[in-house]
């Protein structure tokens, strides 16, 4: 179990980690990789193309990746300072307010935890694209079972098995930017030099904008609006980076290099994959369009698989569908691990029953993880209903959550920057430096909160209300607020003052002396 000790400042409330870090520097670039790359890249983007048009997709794109590149330059700093287990709901208690931890804590959880049925429910749907004969309830039992197995291991197990993973993915994006480039100029059995032909007006009416529930410029606005909605749901990275600081060996080497990588995979997979699907296929492709109206299985609704079979290749289809639905299994297995870690690290914090603090010999928190995969059992609720119901559900409660958790980083960051000024400690002396500091931050905020209002926008429209898509885009955004109510009214917490913020200086010199022993070890080895 857990073991009770006093901090700097004299309490016995102190709780030290109990987590092994055994997590290698390629495990940790990859598993920043696993995490958010699945499905939506690779089939559910071709929903936004349809909308906005191959520009407003692109632009939407390369928009919000500044914000998350934003968010990654506020949390770099302070996570690779002070690398512990769920550092930003962590620092969100010690930097502001417990209240505050409390309610990110729960906040991240649900949204980590929500989308592993959702990984789950998806995982069966792409089976689909080859036989459905397989029953649903021996598909999640399987799935489930693989993940309590990887995730109850030592954690060096887990980032094993991510960073096979991820590495297909990573082969799948490569494979399909070739692909984009290779059959655009002619190396297609069509011998089709089609180019840039689908973002020709004069060839796709209405391209590159594409008009969405509206016409004119309103129409036009309208459809970029619904991509950088999708975009917001799709480009994350920093956060599960984040999730393995307290895990990683030789974090202070380690992690600034992972967080640096960020900006390339954004630029690569995000930005380069939205400009493909915009090339391969028009935006108004009556097939991709009549593939997602009826909710066509696995990789049928990609915008790739269409253009490899209308160019009358047969066997990459199967590819692309085979290695979707090992993504879409790592990106749920990297949802159990951060949901887990973050349910251990509000322990941790005393903010959930001390149960949860025990750990396996091998540093697993166990009781975490079992939590976790019990949510995930929620899964079966597509047995009774639709899938593509099931999906739509779990989607539009979580997508709030995902930008809540950016925005309170980033004003986290803001209280780290302000208290450093105050108390004269130089950013300098940081492990890891970033630029544009901290308007980062507040562009982080003013960006998130926009998107946060605008993310269901469509029920606001005339004639297009719809009780449950409000409830379910906007359930969050109540639910955080209260949280920090209930926990401000029950303990009566104070916010932290700038100058008596002590960057869990305790925490700090643990993994300062653990970072000279391996450092020793090393050297007589």
């Amino acid at each position: 179990m857990a073991q009770s000790l006093k901090d700097e400042a004299g309490n016995s409330d102190r709780v030290r980690d109990q987590t092994h870090r055994r997590l290698k520097p390629r495990h940790i670039e990859l598993i920043g990789i696993g995490g958010t790359i699945g499905t939506v890249l690779f089939v559910q983007i071709g929903a936004g193309l349809t909308k906005g048009g191959p520009a407003s997709l692109l632009l939407a794109f390369m928009l919000w990746s500044t914000v998350v590149l934003a968010v990654n330059n506020c949390s770099s700093e302070m996570v690779t300072w002070i690398p512990i287990s769920s550092p930003f709901i962590r620092f969100a208690d010690h930097f502001a307010d417990p209240a505050l931890g409390f309610a990110a804590g729960i906040n991240f959880f649900i949204f980590l935890a929500a989308l592993v049925p959702f990984e789950i429910t998806a995982l069966t749907i792409v089976l689909k694209f080859w036989t459905d004969k397989i029953p649903v309830p021996a598909i999640v039992v399987i799935v489930l079972v693989s993940y309590a197995v990887l995730n109850c291991l030592a954690v060096r197990y887990y980032g094993e098995s991510e960073f096979w993973l991820a590495l297909g993915k990573i082969l799948l994006i490569i494979g399909l930017i070739l692909f984009t480039f290779i059959t655009m100029v002619g190396g297609n059995p069509l011998r089709d030099v089609y180019g840039f032909r689908y973002w020709d007006p004069s060839k796709v009416p209405g391209a590159p904008f594409a008009e969405y529930i509206g016409t004119g410029a309103l129409g036009r606005f309208m459809g970029f609006l619904a991509c950088l909605t999708q975009a917001s749901m799709t480009i994350g990275g920093p956060e599960y980076v984040a999730m393995t600081a307290g895990e990683a060996m030789m974090p202070r080497t380690t992690l600034p290099r992972a967080f640096r990588t960020v900006f390339y995979r954004l630029a690569a997979f995000f930005i380069l994959g939205s400009l493909c699907v915009g090339i391969v296929v028009p935006y108004s492709d009556p097939e991709l369009i009549s593939a997602i109206l009826n909710a066509k299985p696995g990789a049928a609704t990609s915008p790739y698989v269409i253009a490899m079979e209308r160019m009358h290749i047969p066997f990459l289809p199967h590819v692309v569908n085979a290695v979707v639905l090992t993504s879409i299994f790592s990106a749920g297995n990297s949802f159990v691990y951060g949901a887990s870690r973050t349910l251990y690290g509000l322990a941790l914090e005393r903010k959930v029953p001390r149960f949860f603090l025990k750990c396996t010999s091998s540093g697993v928190p166990i009781a975490c993880v079992g939590l976790t995969l019990a949510i995930s059992c929620l899964s079966f609720l597509q047995v009774s209903n639709n899938s593509a119901v099931v999906l739509q559900w779990l989607l539009n409660l979580v997508a709030a959550s995902a930008l809540l958790n950016y925005a309170i980083m980033a004003f986290t960051y803001i209280r780290f920057y302000n208290a450093l000024r105050l108390q004269g400690v130089s950013r300098s002396s940081l492990p890891h430096r970033t630029s544009w500091q901290p308007w980062c931050a507040y562009y982080t905020i003013c960006g998130c909160l926009i998107m946060v209002l605008v993310n269901g926008y469509t029920v606001f429209l005339p004639g297009r209300w719809n009780t449950l898509s409000f409830v379910f885009s906007y359930a969050m955004v109540g639910v955080v607020p209260v949280l920090y109510v209930i926990w401000k009214v029950l303990f009566r917490t104070q916010w932290r003052k700038l100058k008596e913020i002590t960057f869990l200086d305790a925490e700090r010199r643990e993994v300062d002396e653990y970072e000279q022993t391996e450092c020793s070890t090393a050297d007589k080895t």
